[in-house]
Parts: structure tokens; sequence; C-alpha cells
């Protein structure tokens, strides 16, 4: 009787065992599907009801804006850069973000601002609008829902832009650097709001759109083909060398517009930037030629990073920029699952950014035939009266 006993509670406890490793295999085989379930708001996006919108009149609705942006100092950069964000909103209740969500803001504040808004810093005046993004959520699914949450914050985005020509920018030289869904955005920005403006069109410095698909074939504005010429668009989506699932993943999920502002997955060629030539090539970039990665999560806001050189090599393959492995440990991912599925805590391509920038800035200023922006008379500003000199 012991015996059988015995057996039994073996017999259980073997069957337990296996229960356990089935649940934990399966845990480990569905765990981004489980977590990526957790994400979704689970609302039609045609019944949903958005956060309130953001008014850019008001400095509350910006993460970065200069202390007088009606107006400049002497000492300050020629030119502006206006900076649209990539996703930093989990989802799981919203499609769209809320302005004030703290841990968004925390996350840019920490993260996103150090590592991507940092190279533009010496070229130009930061203007980085808050809208209301796309959930994380979004950008793992291709439900119409998610793509209707994209177009939704286009529209953020788009008045923010228009508020910072009409107000703020009075005819200085700009860049529009946008990093993932902020790429995309900034690549329908392009097209609307730049590329059909002359007088607009003729003061951009150039266009970043950062891990971003854009048609090579149709691109809003031409495509950088000098590592100097001002006024073009470098666009690039990146994988590392071997990880073919992550490089299809980028040809097979990746959205572009159509003319009539229809999100749609990509068919043909993406742009590829190479950011170490400063070019759209097929070129081999050896790591020789890279001005610097770094790792700038949590530095002080301001504070110029040291750069790591030699870390990577680039070339374009197949639309993709196929990096190689950096060798530091400085440049792996970290954090939660969620965070692990945005933009990396570092820039490999710091150095590059930041002297491209500046070239392509200094080109423009060098035009003869490029108009200087005259400085605004701060609103409320007394205006004393000129003295007349008679002339007999």
């Amino acid at each position: 009787m012991a015996e059988t006993s015995r057996r039994t509670r073996m017999l259980f406890a073997a069957i337990a065992v296996v229960v356990v490793g089935v649940l934990i295999a399966g845990g480990l085989v569905w765990r981004d599907d489980i977590l990526r379930t957790g994400l979704d708001p689970k609302e039609p996006f045609q019944t949903y009801d958005p956060p309130p919108a953001p008014n850019y009149a008001e400095r509350e609705a910006w993460s970065l804006l200069p202390e007088s942006p009606q107006t400049w100092a002497d000492d300050d950069p020629v030119a502006d850069v206006f900076f649209i964000g990539p996703t930093l909103y989990d989802g799981g209740r919203h499609w769209n973000a809320p302005i004030d969500d703290a841990r968004s803001e925390a996350f840019f504040r920490r993260t996103i601002g150090p590592n991507y808004v940092g190279p533009f810093v010496r070229v130009g005046r930061l203007f980085a609008p808050q809208y209301r993004q796309a959930s994380l959520y979004s950008m793992l699914t291709l439900r119409d829902d998610a793509r209707e949450a994209r177009r939704f914050a286009y529209g953020d985005v788009r008045r923010a832009f228009r508020h910072y020509i009409s107000l703020y920018n009075h005819g200085r030289p700009f860049l529009i650097v946008g990093v993932e869904q902020g790429g995309t955005l900034a690549a329908r920005l392009l097209a609307e709001e730049v590329a059909s403006d002359p007088d607009i069109r003729s003061r951009l410095v150039a266009a970043y759109l950062i891990q971003t698909a854009v048609p090579a074939a149709a691109p809003p504005i031409p495509l950088c083909t000098t590592p100097t010429e001002p006024g073009c668009l470098a666009a690039w989506m990146s994988a590392y060398e071997g990880d073919r699932e992550r490089a299809q993943e980028l040809r097979d999920r990746s959205l572009v517009w159509t003319q009539d502002g229809a999100l749609i997955n990509l068919s043909g060629l993406a742009a590829c930037y190479n950011p170490i030539l400063g070019q759209v090539s097929d070129a081999v970039a050896p790591a020789r030629l890279a001005r610097g990665a770094t790792n700038a999560t949590g530095l002080e806001w301001g504070a110029r990073p040291a750069l790591q050189s030699r870390q990577v090599g680039a070339h374009c393959e197949n639309s993709v920029l196929r990096v190689s492995r950096p060798r530091s440990a400085a440049f792996r991912p970290i954090g939660s699952w969620a965070d692990r599925q945005k933009m990396p805590g570092y820039n490999l391509f710091y150095g590059d950014l930041e002297a491209n920038a500046e070239a392509r800035l200094n080109t423009l200023m060098a035009d003869p035939n490029f108009p200087r922006a005259a400085r605004q008379i701060p609103e409320g500003a007394e205006v004393g009266a000129a003295p007349v000199h008679r002339i007999d």
C-alpha cells in the first residue's frame, strides 16, 4: 500500500514537472505575443476618444523650446532644428499617448534627447513638439486601427510645424530630424509642407529620418547624394550584420505614405543613406571612417558626450543599412521588453550626424544668394524714435 502511494506521488510529481515545463516553454515561445496583446487598447479606433490636443502656443506642448523662441541672440546657432521624436508610449489604454504622460517624457529626457537630439545641438535652436504619438502597440501590428492612430498623430505634428514656421522661424535655415515613428511623420511633412512651398524649401538645410522607410523611387525631396549638399533627404533603416530576421521584418512591415495620405506597406526599395559616408551609396564604409558612437543615456542635458571611434562599419544592402556589431558593451540593449522595442539608448552614428549636419549648413550659408534672417523685435519691446539729421 505504501509502495503504491509513493509511486502515485512520484507520478503526479512527474506530471507536474512536465506541465510546468510545457507552460514555461510556451511562455518563451509566445512571450512576445502575450506581451504585445497586453498593450492592445482593445477598442476600435473609430470609437476611441483620444486625449486632449496640445496647444502649441503654450510651452508645455513642447519637449524642447528656446527660452525666447521668437527671437535669438548673437551667440545662438544660426539654424533651427525641428525634431519629431519616436514612439515612447507603450499603450494598453490609449491608441495615442497623452502629451502629459510622465513616463514617456522621462524616457525622452533621459534617452532620446541626449542620443538623438544631441548631434544637432551645435547647428540649431531646438524645437521638439509634444504630440499624441501612436502607441508602441501601433508599431507592432499592421491593423487598420494602428494605421489610423499614426495618421492621427500626423495632425499634431503638422500643426506644430505650421506654428513653428509662422511664429518662430522668421526666415531662418532649419533642419527636420525625425526618429522612427517621428521619421515617418516627417516624411509626410516634407511632402505636404516643405516640398510644396518654394520659400520654405529653400531654407531647408537637410532632413534626417532615422530608422525610417522612404521609397527610393519617390522620395518627398531629393535624396542626399553627396556629403555636403543642402536641402536633401537622409533616410535609412538599419539592422546588424547577420540579423536576417530584423532585416526581413523591416522590408515586410515598414509603412510609407501614398500621395493621398494613406499608410501602406513598403513595396520596392527603400532609400538607404549611409551616415558614415554622408550620402546614399552602396559602398562599404569601414569602421575606421566612423566619427564616433556614444551612449549618452542619462547624460546631463547640454553636455557633449565622449565619442568612441571605430565601433561600427556599415553598407547598404537591399534597402537596409547593414551595421557591424559594435565592440563596446555600452552598445547593448537594456530595459524592459517594451523598452527594447523602442529606439536604443545609444547612437552609433552620433559623430557622423553631428559633422554632416554642420557641413550641410556651412554649404547653405556660404551661398551668397541665401538670404540672412533678420532678428525679430520681441513682442512688447519699446522702440525708440531714430534721430533725424537734417541735410542742408
